[in-house]
């Protein structure tokens, strides 16, 4: 697999190359790169450049996990070293050297290779170091390693490695921490095996490898004794470090097998599915045993919970369900575990093998992420005929109650349905649900009964109800076309009623996608919707006798109409004629007793209310309902009232009551089928009061549920608003594992994979993700996911400000890893965006911070770069200024002056960096109960003291502008910015 990267034609074009390479991930692309790179050294005859190719090519080999071919590439290396040792320099030397290592690891890896050779190989390793006159601890520490892998005392080899002095070529902390943790947790020990760990768990000690290596053997001994809630941190920090990798399948089988353990199965399955490149590219035949226990330890739960059927990610070229994928996986693991102690001469890998495999699980349910989903769930998305639209949901913790037993007789349930959904019932849904199951059965035969009419009619009932849930999704162009084949089946059955019943839903549905062809333009929509109001009003007076339930739905469309006009419209003048028709709605429906449509019309005239501003007159006409609602009915629409109010009391500030009413609401919600009521809307509601009461934990909790209501009423877009607002919430609270995880489930789900989610909502999924990467510490990951973003959004022509917006943030993340000549044309395309739609703070927030890391990273040498960075900021604060521009945050003016001081403070210039902070606090000003300010007052302040003092030595003048300072924030009620002034001051004298 050839790339297309050119080949380099000097030595200093390769090794730029290989410098590009090792910063890339491991695997395929990576390793054939460092592959052609070595063909391409071997062309100029100098063996340094040489020993730099092979170097990384191993590297790939033995992170990359093919075990096979580094060995290969280390004997290349060994005798260029014997045959030229002075072409390698004392780093070379010591990369050499430790290398020994990676090829005893690989050798250990194939099973192919003989237990005489290992030995050898140590041997050949031992003599080589004591002649280099090194120390013999990393020796020691691969002939523990083999006792351990071949299952013999190890008592010995522990200790002669333990016991020994670590010589700069041995095994990092981290990872000598693992094996010596690991020997414990092989006894039996997990407490012991934990204490040793706790250094690498903490991120303490790292490496490449670890924690993630160590995380995954941990996790179980974490909730053997009693620390569940540390291990699921430790899963999601560490299921992301090494899912997809290759070089790190065992860890992924490890991990795959702690949800089988911990009640999370379905997360399991999931998982599998985001790792299913590793069944055809883990070369390692140790690390694939390791890796296919997990998968049957993952799949022989499944199976033994019911669900050997549930399709399930595998080898490619067929599909696989549980059992299938099961005995595959078997078969393979237990050839792998006999080839390993064949070679060994014991039974170590088949009895662990074994033992894995007879673990009972550790917990009935351990809540893993925010999106928990079960096997149930899974079955439900599988069993779905669009696979790219499926997906299952976690069921509501308060579940809502199924619809009443369903009539027998087919002639019964047929009238139960038009009764029930004469009444507006909810249970009307299922009866249709059920019928739509028989007609649609071979076989089927319509009843000859005059009560129930001929079959037409059942079929223009069922399109009707399919139209009217196809509404409810938004999908209006859907309800449009069925309601019409619907109202030509009414005619054709003589049910004239129905038939204008079904035209005039129609017409509504049919407004609403004139609205939305109008691209939000509100005289668009308050147009179409008036057309609409007037073709129902047509429709109604020209079909006189109607049935009273027909005649108030009708004149409740008509109400409908026009609320939506006022809605979309925000005009007042169209306040009086939604309150007229709801008038003649109410004044219809008192006189015939339909209490349903005396709800609907009050329900509109709170919200008429509320549209128009009057909120207590809305909370008014709410309560009322309520109290109607409790004496008269229907009891159904008591959640939607409750709802309603609870949304009022957001808007009157009064968020307790608020929390009140949609509790109370989504209370009342489970009394009825799940279709019934909106709780998507009452969950997202719940959630804004909680966040205005201080309870962010709770708006979290709130957030998913609701997104998972959404869902389940197949809301997709709604759903993932949702998700993507608990995403955030997430980032804000500092629960960066939790916001990753969820945003990683999202984002492979099959409709996001194939396209079919709204393009410019999955780009707020993914930046958000990049932000949380960001915060989690994983710059390369973040800036990686934000340059593909900044190029996606070039060509958002009709959004240039997030355009703006997103490639200012990839400019710092940039500049932070240090790639400034990048940083600055993503800061350029920036600015050509900034001049389309201004991002004055963003812009200017991005090009202070270039400033600060060109002066930071560079010293002196940046200074220049750093300084037109800021005359940039400077120009974009007049602009901002000039068009009255109030940030959000920090005035742009001082935050400007105080980078001029902190970028001449990083390069040396005190005397222009102190003017500068100077200039920052007269912008500032005095801070006061009133002007607040106190923290970027303190900073510079604090800052000011510290080039005044320290820099420029002269403490004096220092504690004199510090002891000035100090107790003024505490005044004000900032105690936080009082100690780092105190804690300075403190220093200055103690150093004068």
């Amino acid at each position: 697999m050839p790339t297309d990267a050119p080949h380099p034609r000097s030595t200093d074009e390769l090794l730029h190359a290989l410098q590009e390479n090792h910063r890339r991930p491991y695997g395929r692309t990576r390793t054939v790169t460092a592959e052609e790179l070595v063909d391409a050294a071997e062309r100029f005859d100098e063996p340094v450049p040489l020993i730099h190719a092979l170097l990384e090519l191993q590297e790939a080999y033995t992170y990359g996990s093919d075990p096979r071919k580094s060995p290969v590439v280390f004997a290349r290396l060994l005798t260029l070293f014997d045959e030229q040792p002075d072409a390698f320099d004392e780093r070379l030397r010591h990369q050499l050297f430790w290398r020994f290592k990676w090829v005893a690891n690989a050798l250990i890896a194939l099973p192919e290779i003989p237990l005489t050779s290992l030995r050898q190989w140590l041997g050949e390793m031992r003599d080589r170091y004591e002649k280099a006159g090194l120390g013999l601890q990393p020796y020691y520490g691969q002939a523990y390693q083999l006792a351990a892998h071949v299952g013999e005392d190890t008592t010995l080899a522990y200790e002669l490695w333990a016991a020994r002095r670590r010589t700069p070529l041995s095994d990092c902390e981290a990872c000598e921490i693992r094996e010596r943790a690991l020997h414990r947790a092989d006894a039996g020990d997990d407490e012991r095996a934990l204490e040793i760990w706790a250094p690498v768990l903490a991120g303490k000690e790292s490496c490449q490898e670890e924690p993630a290596r160590s995380v995954s053997y941990a996790l179980l001994p974490l909730v053997r004794t009693g620390r569940a809630d540390r291990a699921r941190e430790l899963h999601l920090a560490g299921y992301r470090a090494c899912r997809r990798n290759a070089g790190m399948a065992g860890e992924v089988g490890r991990h795959l097998e702690f949800c089988a353990l911990t009640g999370n199965e379905g997360r399991g399955v999931e998982l599998l599915a985001e790792n299913r490149n590793l069944f055809d590219e883990v070369d390692s035949p140790l690390d694939l045993l390791h890796f296919l226990t997990g998968v049957e330890v993952l799949l022989s739960r499944v199976e033994g919970l019911g669900h050997g059927e549930l399709p399930v990610a595998g080898y490619a070229g067929r599909a696989w369900t549980v059992a299938s994928l099961r005995a595959e996986v078997r078969e393979r693991g237990e050839g792998l575990a006999a080839r390993f102690d064949t070679r060994n001469g014991t039974t170590l890998h088949s009895d662990h093998r074994r033992e894995r495999l007879d673990r009972a699980p550790l917990l009935d349910a351990l809540e893993l992420t925010l999106r928990s989903r079960g096997l149930d769930d899974l079955a439900e998305g599988a069993s779905r005929t669009d696979a790219a639209t499926g997906s299952g949901t976690a069921p509501a913790p308060t579940a809502p109650r199924t619809a009443e037993a369903l009539p027998e007789s087919v002639p019964e349930l047929i009238l139960r349905a038009r009764e029930l959904d004469e009444l507006g019932h909810p249970d009307a849904r299922a009866c249709w649900a059920r019928l739509r199951t028989l007609v649609a059965a071979p076989g089927y035969t319509h009843p000859d009964d005059p009560a129930v009419g001929p079959y037409v009619r059942l079929r223009a009932d069922l399109l009707s109800d399919e139209a009217n849930r196809a509404a409810e999704r938004d999908e209006f162009a859907v309800a449009v076309e069925l309601q019409e084949e619907a109202a030509g089946l009414y005619d054709e059955a003589g049910a004239p009623g129905d038939a204008v019943l079904a035209r005039a839903c129609g017409l509504l549905a049919a407004a609403e996608i004139s609205a939305e062809d109008g691209v939000g333009e509100a005289g668009a929509m308050a147009d179409a919707l008036t057309g609409a109001h007037a073709g129902l009003v047509r429709l109604h007076e020209e079909t006189p006798g109607l049935a009273p339930y027909i005649e108030g739905r009708l004149l409740r469309l008509r109400a409908s109409a026009l609320g939506l006009r006022l809605q979309a419209s925000g005009d007042q003048e169209h306040v009086a004629p939604v309150l007229a028709e709801v008038e003649l709605l109410e004044s219809f429906a008192l006189r015939h007793s339909i209490d349903g449509q005396v709800s609907g019309a009050m329900l509109l005239r709170a919200g008429t209310y509320a549209l128009s501003g009057d909120l207590p007159a809305a909370v008014t006409e709410a309560d009322a309902l309520r109290e109607r609602l409790t004496g008269h009915g229907p009891a159904w629409h008591l959640p939607r009232v409750l709802g309603l109010r609870g949304r009022l009391q957001l808007g009157l500030r009064d968020a307790s009551a608020a929390y009140a009413d949609l509790t109370e609401g989504l209370r009342q919600a489970a009394a009825w089928p799940a279709e019934a009521v909106d709780t998507g809307r009452l969950h997202g509601d719940l959630a804004e009061a909680c966040m205005h009461l201080g309870r962010p934990d709770e708006a979290l909790t709130q957030l998913t549920r609701s997104a998972e209501a959404e869902l389940r009423a197949e809301k997709r877009t709604d759903a993932f608003c949702a998700y993507s607002n608990a995403a955030q919430l997430c980032l804000d609270l500092g629960r960066i594992e939790d916001c990753i995880a969820l945003l990683d489930s999202l984002l492979t789900e099959p409709d996001v994979v194939a396209g079919k989610v709204d393009d410019r909502l999955v780009a707020q999924l993914r930046l958000v993700r990049a932000r949380a990467l960001h915060a989690g510490e994983d710059l390369k990951a973040a800036t990686a996911e934000f340059v593909t973003l900044a190029a996606e959004s070039a060509g958002w022509e009709d959004d240039p400000g997030s355009h703006a917006m997103i490639a200012a943030e990839t400019a710092m993340l940039l500049a932070e890893s240090g790639e400034f000549e990048r940083a600055g044309e993503a800061a350029g395309r920036a600015l050509a965006a900034h001049a389309l739609a201004p991002r004055y703070e963003q812009l200017s927030n991005c090009l202070r911070e270039l400033a600060r890391l060109r002066a930071q990273q560079q010293g002196p040498d940046g200074l220049d770069g750093a300084l037109a960075h800021l005359a940039t900021a400077e120009r974009i604060a007049d602009e901002a200024r000039a068009a009255g521009f109030e940030p959000v945050g920090r005035s742009l003016d001082s935050a400007l002056a105080y980078e001029h001081g902190r970028v001449n403070a990083y390069v040396g210039q005190y005397d222009d960096a102190l003017a500068a902070l100077e200039k920052a606090l007269a912008l500032v000003g005095e801070p006061g109960p009133e002007t607040g300010g106190a923290g970027e007052w303190a900073e510079c302040v604090r800052l000011a003291g510290i080039v005044e003092g320290v820099y420029l030595e002269r403490p004096a003048a220092a504690l004199t502008r510090l002891d000035a300072a100090v107790d003024r924030p505490a005044a004000l009620g900032h105690t936080d910015e009082r100690e780092p002034l105190a804690s300075l001051a403190a220093q200055l004298r103690d150093e004068a």
